[in-house]
């Protein structure tokens, strides 16, 4: 039996290097293969706050804002976190089909949830409230590295902080469900942690998202054996899409920021076109612009951007368009494909394969392998803007 055991852990690291190879193989084969999706008057994002994203007419200058270098290599050699992601890759249950006889109206209003976070000191009470939506049937949902933060902070072990994040749905949202963090861009918050203490955080959407998963429910009622969920798309964006007809959707919140935490608030989706496709310096679309729409609020961070003939979600939406170009309840979103390329670059795997397996069995290796590292980081910043 030790014997078989020993056999066994050996099979398994070989395949962890084997799959972690493979993966990061293709995408340098597909970085060689693939056509450019943004002309050669690309638009790269910048660091700086609330810069508009600005042109570079000479492809050559392009770079990316986030170098490989600065990518945080913790999940890329943390033992068992590929372990689990490898094991995680055998499961064959296919937990993100959908019912296409539903109306896309009714498939995103299911589907769509509230974030709902409070975060209390002795000495201020601080809340923030963000949209977010299930991604397969399995109860995991897809929403901004921003939104989600503050699960870090209430993961910390010894943290003297009260951190309660709720899942809100419904209309107007009610509680509903307990969540806790498999997945937050470490990249994000190395470069962002910063952005916890503005009551109005302004990024470019660069590597802001994150992966929850419902753990219980408010009331302790059993959790739904499949939850409604809304089918994502990660294929490279065309230029062809600009132009196109989309459907967006959010809990837009500026009434409960204004009038306090019992104000209810509601699903919203509208109708909306697709504008200018950008790039962070990947020569693919990595995040595009949207028209004005009732959506276009705070609160609608973490929404989706929806295609109306296929019914699959395409963009997520992470900020602000420019209020002087786009209008000022235009939106940006990241594209599912610039999600799906940097989660294989922060973790070995996709973001299909980070979807698989039991998902509290890898929030909890998620939590021992990044938490104490990620939460400290927005800790300081905490402590440093309260003093």
């Amino acid at each position: 039996m030790v014997f078989l055991t020993f056999i066994g852990n050996i099979v398994t690291s070989i395949l962890v290097g084997y799959l972690a190879f493979t993966n990061s193989l293709s995408g340098h084969i597909e970085s060689l293969l693939l056509p450019e999706q943004v002309s050669n008057s690309k638009e790269v994002a910048t660091h700086i706050e609330d810069t508009p994203l600005t042109k570079i007419s000479n492809a050559g200058q392009e770079r990316s804002v986030t170098p490989t270098g600065a990518i945080p290599r913790i999940l890329l050699e943390h033992v068992g976190f590929q372990k689990a992601a490898v094991i995680a890759s055998t499961d064959t249950e296919d937990a993100s089909t959908q019912d296409n006889n539903v109306p896309l109206d009714t498939k995103i209003t299911n589907a769509l949830v509230n974030i709902y976070c409070q975060y209390k000191t002795d000495k201020y009470i601080r809340t923030t409230t963000g949209t977010g939506f299930f991604i397969n049937q399995k109860g995991i949902i897809l929403t901004n590295a921003h939104v989600a933060q503050f699960l870090l902070l209430k993961d910390a072990q010894g943290s003297t902080k009260n951190i309660d994040c709720v899942i809100r749905s419904g209309n107007p949202a009610s509680p509903k469900y307990k969540a806790e963090l498999l997945y937050i861009s470490p990249t994000w918050i190395f470069e962002n942690a910063n952005l916890i203490t503005s009551e109005t955080p302004r990024g470019t959407g660069e590597r802001d998202y994150a992966l929850l998963y419902v753990s219980k429910s408010i009331d302790s009622a059993p959790l739904p054996a499949r939850f409604p969920s809304i089918q994502i798309d990660v294929a490279l964006l065309s230029r062809a899409m600009s132009g196109s007809s989309v459907v967006t959707a959010g809990y837009p919140a500026e009434a409960l920021i204004r009038n306090g935490a019992d104000t209810k608030i509601f699903p919203v989706l509208a109708p909306t076109t697709i504008g200018t496709l950008y790039t962070f310096g990947s020569n693919y679309a990595d995040i595009f612009s949207i028209s004005e729409s009732p959506v276009g609020e705070q609160g609608a961070s973490g929404g989706p951007i929806v295609t109306r003939d296929t019914h699959n979600v395409i963009g997520l939406i992470a900020t602000k368009g420019d209020e002087r170009t786009e209008g000022e309840h235009s939106l940006r979103a990241i594209t599912l494909s610039y999600v799906d390329r940097t989660i294989i670059e922060e973790t070995g795997f996709s973001l299909f394969q980070n979807m698989q397996g039991d998902p509290a069995l890898r929030g909890n290796i998620f939590k021992i392998a990044m938490v104490p590292f990620l939460a400290g980081l927005l800790e300081e910043e905490l402590d440093a803007g309260n003093q």
